[in-house]
């Protein structure tokens, strides 16, 4: 492991008092926790956060591996939101590798323009699907290790495909996963590879993709970046980390986002009666809000 940090078991730290002075900026503090410690306080909020969002899932629309493929780098710097209003149409006119490699560069960037930086991403996406065409017959390969040779593929982009379009475990470290992680005591690294290794010491890999659904579903509605609503969230009697953001019960509830903010009750009832559902709910919903 890259670091362990002080958690207290059981128990909710008290409010606005950190359990080292590094808690105050929110950075890792190294403790003598055990692993084996470590480990029971990881997968118990795995369990807490599974009962939460039961309806976790990817959040990048797709029907087939390429489609996931071409979704994931061109979410980077952008939200999966912004990827999923553009994909139909960029789908409909590119349906394939071929199609995509033989794209002209300023008609595919009129189409993703919205997600930024979309000429870097233009030029990723045809060396991408030109690569699909001349090494793997147009195929997404299946594998983390030809994955990874892709143009514009890293890790994270891979376990993505891997985990969503084949079931293949694997543990996706984007900023949300990363923070958390770190917040939880499962690492101190920034560097993504190294928080995927801690992580996966802490895991079965049978759950790899599951947690990484969950733990980035939170951060996204309450573990956020600069005002985490610790006083809603439902891992805080596990997490060293409490009393970094907002603890009182009903200030956090007015920052909670997504289905979970008020307001949203519907949405949330409706996601947890069809949690099989999911994907299309979110859908639907995002295009009313539109």
């Amino acid at each position: 492991m890259a670091g362990l940090r002080t958690a207290k078991p059981g128990g909710k730290a008290p409010a606005g008092q950190g359990i080292h002075d590094g808690q105050a900026t929110g950075m890792p503090v190294v403790s003598s926790e055990s692993l084996l410690a470590l480990k029971r306080r990881a997968r118990r909020i795995n369990r807490a956060l599974a009962e939460k969002y039961p309806y976790a899932h990817a959040e990048l629309d797709f029907t087939n591996p390429f489609e996931l493929l071409v979704a994931t780098v061109l979410s980077a710097q952008t939200t999966d939101v912004t990827v999923n209003q553009i994909t139909p149409l960029l789908f409909a006119r590119y349906p394939d590798a071929r199609a995509m490699a033989e794209a002209e560069p300023a008609a595919l960037e009129e189409i993703i323009k919205p997600t930024g930086f979309f000429r870097a991403k233009t030029r990723s996406l045809i060396a991408l699907a030109t690569r699909l065409v001349d090494d793997y017959d147009g195929v997404v390969p299946g594998r983390l290790e030809d994955l990874v040779t892709l143009p514009g593929v890293g890790r994270k982009t891979a376990n993505v495909v891997l985990g969503n379009a084949f079931g293949i475990p694997g543990i996706t470290v984007d900023t949300h996963f990363g923070r958390l992680a770190r917040r939880f005591g499962w690492t101190q690294s920034e560097d993504p590879v190294q928080i995927e290794h801690d992580v996966a010491e802490l895991f079965e890999p049978k759950d790899w993709t599951m947690l990484s659904h969950r733990v980035v579903f939170h951060g996204r509605r309450v573990c956020h970046s600069r005002k985490p609503a610790c006083g809603a969230c439902p891992v805080a009697n596990w997490c060293p980390s409490y009393g970094l953001g907002e603890t009182d019960a009903a200030k956090a509830a007015k920052l909670l986002k997504y289905e979970l903010a008020p307001g949203n009750e519907a949405l949330l009832d409706q996601l947890l009666a069809e949690t099989h559902r999911a994907a299309e709910i979110r859908m639907a919903s995002q295009k009313r809000t539109q």
